[in-house]
């Protein structure tokens, strides 16, 4: 009775080691799974270590190297786009890959602003601005999706990092500089713009924003849901908002801007590395590189 016993739980055992064995040969991660949060947030790391990526700065030329770079490694195509805007050089870098009936273009703007006009303290304001998650963390999203968009996707990709968005209000500078020379420059329409920006707060709540366009809002924000982050992708509109999309809805192209609007720091010296999440970009990265992959 013992034998039996023990030859039951030996064959149980056996059972269960290859079920275990065959769970790990043949499991596939989901897409989402493959956004590296901590991955990302280095990436965040890095550019706020090199300074602020102010126009005309070592930290911006450095920061175009680094970006390039990563984008190569990646297996990107990598271009930089040399324009002009109100006199001053525009650098926007462009990432392409894969071939299909549909292309789609994310976007982040990788330059800080010159002056922390919004500092409570006055002796601060004419600081640069840190730019961790107003710049930043919109960056280490569309890098992390560089390396995690698979290369057999039947679609035309374009990551673009754009230069010169965050100069408005400053004497002889405008917002969305960088934006407006790539959209001006577009011969043909892609299918959808997705602007990400300031989407590392550690509180992160991001509302539909209310230029965006309506029924790719529904896609992303439904896919969200779907997901499990519903609290953070907030279906309901809160701000009209002038941002890297804009030029692209002037022309009549579908676009939205991913935006967590209410965050204390911006455009202070305060914003800084220490107040962006590797989980708020993990949320955003996942919901997108979703998108992207269905």
């Amino acid at each position: 009775m013992k034998n039996a016993l023990l030859r039951l739980i030996i064959f149980c055992l056996v059972l269960l080691l290859i079920g275990v064995a065959a769970m790990l040969i043949f499991y596939q991660p989901s897409s989402t799974e493959n956004f590296n949060a901590e991955r990302a947030y280095m990436d965040v790391i890095y550019q706020t270590s090199l300074g602020a990526r102010t126009p005309g700065s070592s930290a911006h030329d450095e920061v175009i190297q680094y970006i390039s770079k990563e984008l190569v490694d990646a297996g990107w195509q990598v271009e930089i786009q040399h324009a002009e805007q109100l006199g001053h050089p525009v650098s926007n870098i462009i990432a392409r890959r894969g071939d299909g009936p549909g292309w789609v273009i994310f976007g982040a703007h990788y330059d800080s602003r010159l002056l922390a006009d919004r500092e409570p303290d006055v002796n601060l304001r004419n600081q640069p601005v840190p730019g961790a998650n107003d710049g930043a963390s919109g960056v280490a999203v569309l890098l992390e999706l560089a390396r995690s968009i698979p290369e057999n996707l039947e679609k035309e990709v374009w990551l673009v990092f754009f230069d010169l968005e965050d100069q408005g209000n400053i004497e002889t500078w405008d917002w969305i500089l960088g934006s407006r020379a790539f959209a001006e420059s577009l011969e043909r329409k892609p299918d959808a713009v997705i602007i990400v920006d300031m989407v590392g707060d550690a509180d992160l709540y991001i509302y539909r924003e209310k230029n965006s366009n309506p029924a790719l809002t529904d896609q992303i924000w439904s896919l969200a849901e779907e997901l499990g982050y519903s609290r953070i992708f907030i279906n309901k509109p809160k701000y009209s908002i002038l941002d890297d999309h804009t030029p692209f809805i002037e022309k009549g192209i579908t676009a939205i801007d991913i935006i967590d609007f209410d965050y204390p720091f911006w455009h202070t010296v305060n914003d800084t590395a220490d107040k962006v999440a590797a989980q708020s970009l993990e949320t955003v990265g996942r919901v997108l590189l979703a998108w992207i992959t269905r």
